[in-house]
């Protein structure tokens, strides 16, 4: 059971806690409020849309983890640069596929109901299957760099563990915005 707790601010949408009894903080209010603002739902309205954005989160992950190890582990300034112009661009991707997961993993569960609980289990369970296969190439690759090649096992090692790390971290994320429904129409048929 669910009960409704306050409003947003947004017509229509009420802040859900669930029956466990927990008390809702103004920070819940507040992050509620803004996973579910509307003003960039035309950059997630569609599937195709949601899609392109999760494409571009994944690209700008990949050049920014690309960047840091270039700027920690190959000691370029230049990637350092690269890394600070990556962060915006990154953030307002991240906010964009929040915007139409309505927050899902970012709300605590106090604020989400039945249903968004067990989506956000899911994509949770979702993004483990595939960051275990994550992981298991990654120790195939290492392990064959380590036995073919003339690599140091230490600085590959270090690159592959925080690459699987991010992209562990991240894969809830994408699962979500790539598995995400459209948001049904308001209207009715002859209205």
């Amino acid at each position: 059971m669910t009960g409704t707790t306050g409003t947003t601010g947004m017509p229509g949408q009420a802040v859900a806690g669930t029956a466990t009894g927990s008390r809702v903080t103004r920070l819940d209010r507040w992050m509620h409020t803004t996973m579910n603002r509307s003003e960039a739902a035309a950059l997630h309205a569609t599937a195709r849309r949601r899609r392109a954005v999760v494409a571009t989160h994944i690209a700008l992950t990949a050049a920014a983890v690309g960047a840091w190890l270039g700027s920690v582990v190959g000691d370029r300034f230049w990637c350092t640069l690269a890394l600070a112009a990556l962060v915006l661009p990154w953030c307002v991707a991240m906010g964009v596929i929040n915007g139409a997961t309505r927050g899902l993993l970012e709300l605590r569960d106090r604020m989400l109901d039945e249903r968004q609980l067990a989506e956000r289990a899911a994509v949770r369970a979702r993004a483990h299957t595939l960051t275990t296969w994550l992981f298991a190439g990654a120790a195939a690759g290492a392990g064959a760099v380590a036995w073919f090649a003339d690599v140091e096992a230490d600085v590959m090692l270090f690159s592959v563990l925080f690459v699987v790390l991010v992209v562990h971290w991240m894969m809830p994320a994408w699962v979500a915005g790539l598995t995400v429904r459209d948001e049904p129409d308001d209207d009715f048929p002859g209205e």
